[in-house]
């Protein structure tokens, strides 16, 4: 794996003018121009597990999180791509610690609305989003995952407190959750996902599925096609309206 793989330099899906971050540390801040207030924000964690020794492993680097982070501060909120220390399954207890630091100082920015926060996980990234299931502060308006891992695979087993079916499943009040998926993802992976789709029924629990039919993992930076533009703009609209 120590050959560049051609998905790290793959642009972005949607044309955005690119908004230059400032890097706070493991953070990297787009903020919008001119707004009036404090904005909304929304935290990016950006997937993994990848060896600490990669040269290509800085996702806050890659375009799509660029893209992201630009797309979003063009639609008057602050978007922060994270660097976490997520490099095998055993780390997952030291990146959730990070990432709730992170969170926190994102909210300290005076710039920012700090009851008014998403975090929208990716990919491997998935896992960490079970601690915010169980307990959903006041501020956390909305919680997005886009094709993410959303449970155990074989020779890939997470601790029990990183099983987001399972943290569903004990949850009390959630804010709303926005869940973009694939056609044709991994078996393994879509298994993950329709669990976690089937407790969050089962509770009433307020999802709502983007499916991208003919999307592949990654579709966000592989396949420029209307329907994966399309459901990236309404993932966004959805974050978007839920901080609002």
């Amino acid at each position: 794996m120590s050959e560049t793989p051609d998905f790290v330099d793959a642009p972005f899906i949607l044309p955005v003018e690119p908004v230059a971050p400032e890097r706070v540390g493991n953070i990297d801040l787009y903020v919008p121009e001119d707004a009036p207030g404090p904005s909304p924000a929304v935290i990016f964690v950006c997937g993994g597990p990848l060896p600490a020794e990669l040269p290509w492993n800085r996702p806050r680097d890659w375009p799509v999180y660029r893209g992201y982070g630009s797309l979003l501060a063009a639609h008057g909120a602050v978007a922060a791509p994270l660097q976490l220390p997520l490099h095998e399954y055993a780390d997952f207890p030291r990146a959730a610690e990070a990432l709730a630091q992170a969170i926190e100082t994102v909210r300290a920015d005076p710039r920012v609305d700090a009851d008014r926060i998403g975090i929208w996980f990716f990919c491997g990234g998935g896992p960490l989003i079970s601690g915010w299931l169980r307990q959903a502060p006041r501020w956390l308006r909305v919680l997005a995952a886009t094709y993410p891992v959303l449970g155990s695979r074989p020779g890939k087993e997470l601790l029990p407190e990183f099983e987001p079916a399972r943290a569903l499943a004990e949850a009390g009040d959630l804010p709303p959750i926005v869940l973009t998926t694939v056609g044709r993802e991994d078996p393994l992976i879509a298994q993950t996902e329709a669990r976690f789709v089937e407790v969050a029924e089962q509770r009433g629990v307020p999802i709502e599925v983007i499916d991208v039919p003919d999307g592949y993992h990654g579709f966000d930076f592989l396949e420029a096609t209307e329907e994966s533009r399309q459901a990236v703009l309404q993932a966004l609209k959805s974050v978007l309206d839920a901080l609002k």
